[in-house]
C-alpha cells in the first residue's frame, strides 16, 4: 500500500485513537498463552498488530520489557482480585474471603495463563531489573498476608501465608500443566473440582485456627 510505504520507518500507525501500546501487550500475552516466553518477538509483535517492525521498539525497550509489562500488571491485576476478596470478610465472614481468594488467584491463572506462568520465574522476568514489577509482586503479596491475618489474627507467622499460597499455586500448576490437565473433559467438571478442593482445604485451615 502507497501509504504503509510512505511511512517513516519505524513509526506507529497514525491513529489518533488506537492504544497501539495496550495493542501490543494484548497480542504478547496471547502469545505467551500460545507458545509461552520463546514465542515471543518484536517481529511476531508487530506483525499481529500490524505495525512496522520497529514501532514497538517506541514503547518497550525489548521483549524483556513487554514481559515485564505484562508481569507488572498480571500482579496488579491478581492483588485487585485478591482485595476485593478479602474484603469479602466484612459482609459475608472469614470463610467466604477465603473461598474468593482462592477463586480468585485460579480464575486469574487460568485465564491468563501465559503470563501465570513466567510471574514467579526470575529467569524469564527478573524483579531486580524492574522497579514496577517489584512494586505489583509487593502488592500481590500484601494482599495474601492481609488474607492469613484475616484468619489467623495479625500474629499469624509467614509459614501461614505461603501454606495458603502453596495450596491454591499448586492447584494452579496441576491443572494448567499438571495431570489434572487431562482429568476433566469439560470446563464445569474442572471448576467443580476445583470449588470442592479448596473448599476442603479452607475448612481444614479454619479449623486448625480454631485450635
Amino acid at each position: 500500500m502507497p501509504y504503509m510505504q510512505a511511512r517513516a520507518l519505524g513509526r506507529p500507525k497514525s491513529d489518533p485513537a488506537r492504544d497501539l501500546r495496550r495493542d501490543l501487550l494484548l497480542a504478547s500475552r496471547q502469545m505467551l498463552d500460545e507458545g509461552g516466553p520463546t514465542a515471543l518477538s518484536m517481529r511476531e509483535v508487530a506483525r499481529r498488530t500490524g505495525c512496522t517492525h520497529q514501532a514497538p521498539y517506541h514503547y518497550f525497550e525489548n521483549r524483556e520489557a513487554i514481559l515485564a509489562a505484562l508481569v507488572a500488571e498480571g500482579f496488579d491485576t491478581l492483588a485487585v482480585r485478591l482485595e476485593e476478596a478479602n474484603d469479602l470478610r466484612i459482609s459475608a465472614g472469614v470463610r467466604a474471603a477465603l473461598l474468593a481468594s482462592g477463586a480468585a488467584y485460579l480464575g486469574f491463572a487460568l485465564g491468563q495463563p501465559g503470563v501465570f506462568r513466567i510471574m514467579f520465574r526470575p529467569d524469564v522476568c527478573d524483579p531486580a531489573h524492574f522497579p514496577a514489577v517489584r512494586a505489583s509482586s509487593t502488592r500481590a503479596r500484601a494482599a495474601l498476608d492481609r488474607l492469613c491475618d484475616i484468619v489467623h489474627g495479625p500474629k499469624a507467622n509467614a509459614v501461614w501465608a505461603t501454606i495458603i499460597w502453596a495450596h491454591v499455586h499448586g492447584l494452579a500448576c496441576l491443572v494448567l500443566d499438571g495431570p489434572l490437565t487431562l482429568q476433566f473433559q469439560t470446563e464445569s467438571q474442572r471448576d467443580e473440582y476445583l470449588r470442592a478442593a479448596s473448599a476442603q482445604f479452607v475448612d481444614m485451615v479454619l479449623a486448625e485456627a480454631a485450635r
